[in-house]
C-alpha cells in the first residue's frame, strides 16, 4: 500500500469546492456547460419550492453564472442526455448512468423489511389501480398525475405529505420499479409515460451486480465529493442505496482507483478512513495556488447536502427551516448560504417577487469567523446582483438586518 498523505483541512475542502465546479473559471454557460457539471456532479435534486426560483436551476447557477434555463430543459426532454430519476431524492441524472437505476429498480421493494412488505401488501390490495394507470399510460401518454382517478382500494398510509396519496403513491412505487419514467413537465407538473417510450435507442441497457452496481456509484459519488467517508459516500448520489460498500471501497482500494489520505490539523489527524479518487491526487499540488470565487448556494446544493459533512469539513451549521415555525426560524424561510473561496461564511435570507420582478434580501448573516471587510462586502454584492440578474430582478433590496462591517457596502 503506497504511504498516505497528510493534508490540511483548507486543501481538503479546496479539494471538495473544486471538484464542485465553485472555484476556478466557470464551464461555458450552455449545453456543454451544462454537462460538464452534471458529469462531475452526477445528480442535481429537484425541489418544488420556487421562493427564489426552482433549486436545481440555483445549483447550475452557482457553477455556470447566467444561463439559458432552455438549454436544460432540451437536454432532459429532447436529447435525453439526462432523466428525472430517484437518487438523492428526486433528482436530475445522467442517462449514461441508467444501468445503475435500473438496477437498483429490479429490486425496489423486494426484501423483508416493514416497508418492504407494506409496500407489496398495499400493492396486492391495489392492483385494479395499478393496471388502470398503466393502461391510461400506454393509451394516451404522457399524461399528468391529476388525469388519474382514485380507484385504490386500501388508503396509503404514512406520518408524512403521502398519506392518503393514493395515485401519487401509485405512480411512485411504478416509477422506481422502473415501469414509467418522467417524460416532461408542464406547470412544473410531472408528465408520466412508459419507460420504453422514454429511453433513448443509445441508452446503455446492462444489468449490473450489486457489487459493479456500487463500485459506479462510488466512482462517481467520490469524484463529485473530491474527499469523503464512507459515511459521506453514502449520504451522496444514490444516497442510502449501497450494497457490499466495504467490499467494494476495498477493492478499489487494492486497484489503486481509490486512495487514503488524512486530513491533519495542529497535529491531530481527523477520525477517517478519507479517500480520494486517484486521478485527483495531482489536485494536491495545484490547490495551492488557486482561484477562489463568491456565490451563493440553494440549500439544497450539492457542497451542503449532507449535513454533518457540511459541519465537520467547513464549520458551518445548516438547517433547512421551511418546516420550522416562523418564530423557531435562525435564519429565515429560504435560506441560501455564501460560499466563499474554501469557506461558508454566511447566508442570506432572499425571496424574488416575480410580478413586481423585485428581488428583496430579508436579512444578511454572518459567521462569528467571517471576514468582515469592504472586499468582501463587495464579493458578496457581486454574488447577489449576479443572482438578481439571473431571475430578472429589476430591483434588489435588503432588510434592515446585515452586518456591521458589511453594511457600507449592502444597501439596506
Amino acid at each position: 500500500m503506497n504511504e498516505i498523505r497528510n493534508i490540511t483541512p483548507a486543501l481538503a475542502r479546496r479539494i471538495a469546492v473544486t471538484r464542485q465546479h465553485l472555484a476556478g473559471p466557470c464551464p461555458p454557460a450552455n449545453s456543454d456547460g451544462i454537462m460538464k457539471v452534471m458529469r462531475d456532479l452526477g445528480w442535481i435534486q429537484i425541489d418544488p419550492m420556487t421562493t427564489v426560483t426552482r433549486s436545481h436551476l440555483l445549483v447550475l447557477w452557482s457553477r455556470l453564472g447566467r444561463y439559458d434555463p432552455a438549454h436544460l430543459g432540451k437536454l432532459l426532454w429532447e436529447e435525453r442526455q439526462l432523466f428525472e430519476d430517484w437518487a438523492h431524492g428526486s433528482s436530475i441524472v445522467l442517462m449514461e448512468d441508467y444501468p445503475i437505476f435500473s438496477s437498483l429498480k429490479r429490486t425496489f421493494a423486494t426484501g423483508q423489511s416493514p416497508w418492504a412488505k407494506r409496500v407489496r401488501a398495499w400493492l396486492k390490495k391495489n392492483q385494479r389501480l395499478r393496471r388502470r394507470i398503466l393502461t391510461e399510460i400506454r393509451r394516451d401518454g404522457p399524461l399528468p398525475t391529476r388525469h388519474f382517478e382514485d380507484e385504490s382500494a386500501r388508503e396509503w398510509h404514512s406520518t408524512g405529505w403521502t398519506a392518503g396519496r393514493n395515485v401519487d403513491q401509485m405512480l411512485f412505487i411504478l416509477w422506481a420499479q422502473g415501469k414509467i419514467m418522467v417524460a416532461g413537465r408542464t406547470n412544473g407538473q410531472k408528465l408520466w409515460n412508459l419507460t420504453e417510450r422514454c429511453l433513448p435507442k443509445w441508452a446503455p441497457r446492462e444489468r449490473l451486480s450489486d457489487r459493479e452496481l456500487t463500485s459506479r456509484a462510488v466512482q462517481r459519488s467520490l469524484r463529485a465529493l473530491g474527499i469523503a467517508r464512507p459515511s459521506h459516500i453514502k449520504q451522496n448520489f444514490i444516497r442510502g442505496s449501497y450494497p457490499k460498500l466495504a467490499e467494494v471501497l476495498a477493492e478499489l482500494e487494492a486497484d489503486g482507483r481509490i486512495t487514503r489520505v488524512n486530513i491533519q490539523e495542529d497535529g491531530k489527524v481527523w477520525p477517517g478512513p478519507w479517500y480520494m479518487y486517484t486521478d485527483d491526487l495531482p489536485l494536491l499540488d495545484r490547490l495551492e495556488e488557486w482561484k477562489p470565487r463568491t456565490t451563493l448556494l440553494s440549500p439544497f446544493d450539492n457542497l451542503v447536502s449532507d449535513r454533518q459533512r457540511t459541519e465537520q469539513l467547513f464549520e458551518f451549521k445548516f438547517r433547512v427551516e421551511i418546516y420550522v415555525p416562523k418564530h423557531k426560524r435562525q435564519h429565515g424561510y429560504y435560506v441560501m448560504p455564501i460560499l466563499h473561496g474554501d469557506r461558508l461564511i454566511g447566508r442570506i435570507d432572499p425571496v424574488m417577487d416575480r410580478t413586481r420582478q423585485r428581488l428583496t434580501i430579508n436579512a444578511v448573516y454572518a459567521e462569528p469567523d467571517a471576514p468582515t471587510t469592504t472586499e468582501t462586502a463587495r464579493q458578496i454584492a457581486q454574488a447577489i446582483n449576479e443572482l438578481g440578474s439571473f431571475l430578472g430582478a429589476e430591483e434588489i433590496v435588503y432588510g434592515r438586518r446585515v452586518p456591521a462591517g458589511w453594511r457600507g457596502v449592502l444597501a439596506v
